[in-house]
């Protein structure tokens, strides 16, 4: 009774999902420079992060937020200032020791932990994920629908953004990739860094509408 809205659900969530954004970009950061149990360490933070969208959309809170200027900026600025942060931490990567091995350092500063809260925070605080589903609660999916139902369209929606992300994860995190993005060494982080700063920078002139 409810598959042609699933796909309808699957469809527009595999269209946005594709998209490169903030989630891309810090998990192939995370993927190249730390290898592929990190990366997939962030990418399930992306993932867990829908269910924060999927609850409060759910709860109508969403619909809230996008009505107040004030919730909605306040959201911005505090994800704008996360990718800033992060994006300025890798815009000072420096270059390894000559003596130091090409992953020694970075996997000893990253923790699984670590990983899985940057994925999480960057998509959870990202007000453009915060209209989209709102949008996907309310117009896409029917509002009769019961309850059970649309917590099985989260459900999903989570489990099929964490495996997108960690299939990203693989593919930057082989070896040879790795290898080919290490020749440029700091530099690559510093041109996540510029792409982190400027997401951050367009996400904090996002207007409501």
């Amino acid at each position: 009774m409810y598959w042609m809205e699933f796909f309808t659900v699957a469809l527009i969530h595999l269209l946005a999902v594709a998209s490169p954004g903030p989630d891309f970009a810090v998990v192939v950061r995370e993927s190249v420079a730390h290898g592929r149990r990190i990366g997939m360490f962030c990418a399930s933070g992306v993932g867990t992060a829908i269910f924060l969208h999927v609850a409060y959309s759910l709860l109508g809170i969403g619909l809230i937020v996008s009505q107040s200027i004030v919730l909605f900026n306040a959201l911005k600025w505090l994800a704008a200032a996360y990718l800033l942060y992060i994006g300025i931490k890798a815009l000072r990567a420096k270059p390894a020791a000559p003596s130091a091995g090409q992953n020694q350092v970075p996997l000893a500063a990253r923790t699984s932990r670590g990983a899985f809260v940057a994925g999480f925070v960057t998509n959870g605080l990202n007000p453009k994920a915060t209209l989209f589903f709102l949008s996907l609660f309310t117009v896409v999916i029917n509002p009769h629908t019961p309850l059970l139902v649309q917590g099985v369209y989260g459900v999903y929606l989570a489990g099929a953004t964490a495996l997108w992300f960690c299939l990203v994860a693989m593919l930057f995190s082989q070896q040879r990739v790795r290898d080919g993005f290490a020749r440029m060494g700091h530099w690559f982080d510093r041109l996540m860094g510029a792409v982190l700063v400027g997401l951050g920078i367009k996400l904090a002139f996002t207007e409501l509408k």
